[in-house]
């Protein structure tokens, strides 16, 4: 069977940390006067955390102080405010034991990713993991999808990048791979609609037919 490169984003497909990620904003942004609502911070899930808090900081040393207190709230409540989607661990297990090359590809950094996984039993889970520090730029640019498909040495035509946010389905599209809408994360289906994703998910079993219509293509 030929390989493909099934790639995940992590919060909101994989894990729900939404509350988390809330939570932590309310609490890095606690004591000012200027901040995000919670519409306009979800709005931004899947960007990496110091540009979503660049818009709303002042300057450099701002922004420092307020990814400090956030992060201060997020270390602390992970575990409580973390949790598997349903269908996740089975429906992975399955595309692994096919013998396809999973990848995640995260805005969040390396040591929280790590925590969540091992949180929620996806550690070891991937081939490659494509986290904050690994390219210079960012979803919704295609950098860290095409990041992974370089490691794992496997093309766009054979690869699909599954996700909840528009970030995600942009950066898929300028790669040129596959996207599939995962739709029980925070941004609706109106939201979605735009980016024209290749194909919609309304839980994550519903990604086995895709991947068996990907194989039966790749021969």
């Amino acid at each position: 069977m030929t390989k493909l490169a099934l790639l995940f984003d992590l919060d909101g497909t994989l894990i729900d940390s939404i509350d988390l990620l809330i939570q932590s904003m309310q609490h890095a942004f606690s004591e000012r006067t200027l901040r995000p609502s919670v519409p306009a911070w979800t709005a931004g899930i899947g960007k990496p955390l110091r540009i979503q808090i660049a818009e709303w900081a002042v300057g450099g040393d701002d922004v420092e102080a307020l990814v400090a207190r956030y992060r201060e709230f997020q270390a602390s409540h992970l575990e409580r405010l973390t949790t598997i989607y349903p269908n996740v661990l089975e429906t992975l297990a399955w595309a692994k034991a096919r013998g396809h090359a999973l990848g995640l590809v995260t805005s969040k950094g390396s040591g929280m990713t790590e925590r969540s996984l091992s949180h929620v039993g996806l550690a070891g889970m991937f081939e490659v993991e494509v986290t904050v520090e690994s390219t210079l730029r960012h979803k919704p640019l295609a950098d860290p999808v095409l990041f992974a498909l370089d490691q794992l040495q496997i093309p766009a035509d054979r690869a699909l990048f599954v996700g909840d946010s528009t970030h995600d389905m942009q950066a898929g599209k300028a790669a040129g791979v596959r996207t599939a809408a995962a739709t029980w994360g925070p941004f609706s289906a109106d939201e979605l609609i735009p980016t024209q994703p290749s194909f919609w998910l309304q839980r994550m079993n519903d990604l086995q037919p895709i991947v068996e219509s990907m194989e039966l293509a790749a021969r």
